[in-house]
């Protein structure tokens, strides 16, 4: 009998490789389709404010502007779907990013009294002291959270009035004027047309996502906030998990403050006042779990680019900032009922971050985390952008 003919008359046995890839594959079909929710909104509302005014809304001056405007906002709603993937929330991430602008800021000033040229060329170390800032403040809300065991809305409730005292003190209640002209030149400059900080927006997106779906960091952050029960029976740390997670929450909270003082040239202890609130409805409208466990960094991109469409469409079309505001609140509340809904005709509870709390030991994590957790009730996933 030749190959050819046993090939032929034999059974073909499974590939456990192809089976992983297929199961791998049905693991990301919840994420898709909140994927595809957010895209199919972000056309909606495209489509709605060109028509209304294409002139203004369609002009190259507007489209950059939207590019230009979402960055520093989504690299903190990022941040925050962070938080919120362990079950827990940072609401100390704007007085962090503004806590690292003050601080640059102040610092380029008092080079600059003695010797200019030295503070134009300090850059670079300004932007590493921006990221230093949100490091230790990451750490202290970590140290509360995970060391002391604060509940994680107390914590950095406390830590955001701590750190807005401290740029309040620092400025005296003033706005700040400073900063490098390297920096100004990055948040003017573009490349294809496309503004420099979108792109840095891109990178520091992308790399949460790798961060999240392709490293242990990642999947023991999922598994924490999925199953606090298993994932401590599992062998995962939750102290060094948490500590780990407000770290990065709070280096992505100085970058936003690299971004604050890139995009204008100032610095205060208010600025972006309503940030707080907006960053969480980002979060959760990209399809970020608020009890935890599951999170796509794609659908917060998503959701930052629709919200910011939105406040550029009223702002076309002549609506306040109020009626922006009212819009806001009706999309999310929209989008978790149809959550609701969808889960209810499923006959399953909806995702509470907590599914199988109560139940016995699962086995140790492994590289097919992200997978096993589709087939439960409560999806685990980063998503990528």
């Amino acid at each position: 009998m030749s190959a050819s003919e046993g090939r032929g008359s034999s059974s073909p046995r499974p590939d456990p490789s192809v089976d992983g890839r297929w199961s791998g594959l049905l693991g990301r079909v919840q994420v898709d389709r909140r994927l595809s929710r957010m895209a199919v909104l972000l056309v909606i509302a495209f489509a709605f404010f060109a028509v209304q005014n294409p002139q203004v809304f369609l002009s190259p001056i507007n489209l950059q502007n939207i590019m230009v405007a979402s960055p520093e906002i989504g690299v903190l709603a990022v941040a925050m779907m962070l938080a919120m993937l362990t079950g827990g929330i940072d609401l100390s991430v704007v007085a962090i990013a503004n806590l690292s602008a003050i601080t640059m800021s102040m610092t380029f000033t008092a080079i600059a009294a003695s010797d200019p040229a030295l503070a134009e060329q300090s850059a670079p170390l300004l932007v590493l002291l921006g990221a230093a800032v949100g490091l230790v403040c990451g750490a202290v809300n970590g140290i509360l959270v995970s060391r002391v065991g604060i509940t994680p809305i107390l914590a950095t409730l406390g830590s955001m009035q701590v750190f807005n005292g401290m740029a309040i003190v620092w400025t005296g209640g003033s706005v700040l004027y400073g900063s490098p002209t390297a920096l100004t030149a990055v948040g003017r400059s573009t490349v294809a047309g496309v503004p420099m900080l979108f792109i840095i927006f891109v990178v520091v997106a992308a790399a949460v996502a790798v961060l999240v779906n392709r490293t242990p960091v990642g999947l023991k952050i999922q598994l924490q906030g999925a199953n606090p029960v298993a994932a401590r029976y599992s062998g995962v740390d939750s102290r060094s998990v948490l500590t780990r997670t407000y770290l990065l929450t709070g280096l992505l909270g100085g970058i936003a403050g690299v971004l604050f003082l890139t995009r204008n040239p100032t610095a205060s202890a208010d600025y972006g006042a309503s940030y707080v609130l907006l960053v969480i409805v980002i979060a959760v409208l990209g399809g970020t779990n608020p009890n935890g466990g599951f999170a796509t960094v794609a659908g917060v991109v998503l959701a930052t680019l629709t919200l910011q469409i939105i406040a550029s469409g009223f702002t076309a079309i002549r609506l306040s900032s109020f009626e922006y505001a009212i819009a806001q609140g009706v999309i999310l509340i929209v989008v978790m009922i149809s959550d609701q809904v969808r889960w209810r005709r499923r006959g399953g509870r909806p995702p509470t971050g907590r599914v199988g709390a109560a139940t016995a030991p699962t086995p140790s994590p492994s590289p097919s985390l992200e997978t096993d957790h589709h087939d439960q009730h409560h999806p685990v996933s980063g998503g990528t952008p």
